[in-house]
């Protein structure tokens, strides 16, 4: 697991520690906070890094094309 999908887990939910190891059991509380401290000594590069891995996120789902449910949900106005 990376430091920065607990940071995003962290972000968008809300969690504590403690839930990230609820959700996580596989991680001991000691490598989740080991890895918080990480993200906050190294935030701007970590934050860089996110960016660039959402623009490419971003590229990747603008050269797609729609799957066949979206396709089928906006021809019935559902999206």
């Amino acid at each position: 697991m990376k430091v920065l999908e607990l940071v995003a887990e962290t972000t968008a939910y809300g969690w504590s520690p403690e839930e990230l190891h609820f959700q996580h059991p596989y991680l001991s509380l000691g490598q989740i906070h080991s890895a918080l401290a990480y993200y906050w000594d190294h935030a701007q590069q970590l934050n860089e890094e996110l960016k660039h891995d959402l623009r490419e996120v971003e590229k990747l789902r603008q050269a797609s094309s729609p799957s066949t449910l979206v396709t089928r949900l906006k021809a019935q106005g559902l999206l």
